[in-house]
């Protein structure tokens, strides 16, 4: 009698064992950050040897241009920074969701350039995909985004701006109103607060966190006849009633 139980006991470890393998990864996030991290790396100096060996044959990318490539392309797109660049890509706030032969890794990389000496910054976020096929794991799909961010402000000529105050229409019942304090510039539409108008450059502002330009347009006369809301360079006009 004691066979057929040390039997079932064989079988139940085996089973134990098998279903431990296959609920568990061989990879983890740490792994995921270090492979990411490298891929980073290598962009400054362009080397194309970890996109080759992480990125899967028929991998998707999309990058934050809107750009959707193969890994033909992704690779090729691999050069070093022009000289009198430099620049280097922090990976951070990593998050993780690994089950058995799919790993999807997401996080913000922090990107710094030096221009000939001009410090530049920029933020972005990436999701990868990573998949196990014939033991390898590779990224079969990636996503990059860019943070928006507000231009930098500049100096606007407050003396324009009784030209700017007035009502704009952009359809019967819906309109908006651009006042002045003297110093600032506020636009408001119905009830809803007032927005303060940052100014870029001359007769362009923008709003703070909102992605975007409000322009005013100038006749031959040198007034103003609209205010412009351009969104993805694609126009919203207001004509001004008052």
């Amino acid at each position: 009698m004691q066979k057929p139980i040390i039997l079932l006991f064989a079988i139940g470890l085996m089973l134990l064992t098998l279903t431990s393998c296959m609920s568990k990864s061989d990879i983890t996030q740490d792994e995921l950050v270090r492979r990411a991290q490298q891929l980073a790396d290598s962009v400054a100096v362009g080397d194309q040897n970890p996109w080759k060996k992480y990125f899967a044959d028929d991998c998707l990318f999309f990058d934050e241009k809107g750009r959707n490539m193969n890994k033909a392309a992704l690779v090729a797109d691999i050069t070093p920074l022009p000289t009198g660049y430099s620049g280097s890509i922090k990976i951070a706030n990593a998050k993780s969701h690994i089950e058995r032969h799919i790993a999807i890794l997401s996080y913000d990389e922090d990107e710094k350039e030096t221009i000939f000496g001009q410090e530049m910054t920029a933020r972005y976020h990436e999701t990868d995909t990573w998949m196990r096929r014939n033991g390898q794991w590779q990224i079969i799909a990636s996503q990059v985004l860019r943070y928006y961010e507000d231009p930098a402000p500049g100096k606007a000529d407050t003396a324009k701006f009784a030209e700017y105050v007035g009502t704009y229409g952009l359809a019967p019942g819906n309109t908006l109103t651009v006042s002045t304090d003297g110093k600032l510039l506020y636009r408001q539409r119905g009830n809803r607060p007032k927005d303060l108008l940052i100014p870029e450059a001359t007769d362009i502002f923008f709003r703070k966190g909102v992605e975007g330009r409000i322009l005013f347009h100038h006749v031959d006369s040198g007034k103003v006849d609209a205010l412009i809301d351009r969104r993805n360079n694609e126009d919203v006009v207001w004509k001004k009633i008052n």
